[in-house]
């Protein structure tokens, strides 16, 4: 996939997430992608990722739901973009709060579409302005270290040794 089809499918997915239609959504994943919300956790397969789209995300977020990709790049099979979203919460304990948030996306690619999606939100963001209390706040970040540490790629990188400086030219 060359850099302008990248661009075009992460345009075609972020206004497929805005439009709240979950199968709409998941026809831009392979039919055994793997997305990985830092919400919702992960999803496999297009019914799996539909459902978190439409159900989960959607019930949560209002009708402003907006989410834009900027300064996208693509490495082989590998994507990057950096992105910005917002929306009004509908979660009843922070219903009518606006929250604005950027992140990083990583799309693993194939075939022309989305084999895995993983994203880097700095979610205490989000919880500050949606009001969560900071003993929530707490409880969630210990959870979400947990995810990163357990993930195969954080294991591997743990275990490995630590690489020897190289001193600056």
């Amino acid at each position: 996939m060359d850099q302008s089809s990248f661009a075009a499918l992460l345009s075609a997915f972020t206004l497929s997430a805005e439009s709240g239609d979950g199968a709409r959504f998941a026809r831009h994943f392979t039919e055994d992608a793997v997305y990985y919300d830092y919400i919702y956790g992960a999803h496999k397969g297009r019914s799996e990722i539909a459902h978190m789209m439409e159900h989960l995300f959607h019930r949560d977020a209002g009708e402003d739901y907006r989410w834009e990709m900027f300064d996208p790049v693509i490495n082989g099979d590998i994507g990057y973009a950096w992105s910005l979203s917002s929306f009004t919460s509908r979660v009843p304990q922070f219903a009518g709060q606006f929250v604005v948030i950027d992140g990083i996306s990583r799309f693993v690619l194939r075939d022309g579409l989305i084999a895995e999606y993983r994203e880097s939100v700095n979610g205490g963001v989000a919880m500050a302005q949606l009001g969560v209390e900071p003993e929530r706040i707490v409880k969630i970040l210990k959870r979400w270290s947990g995810w990163l540490r357990e993930r195969p790629e954080t294991r591997d990188y743990l275990a490995r040794s630590r690489r020897a400086k190289v001193p600056a030219k």
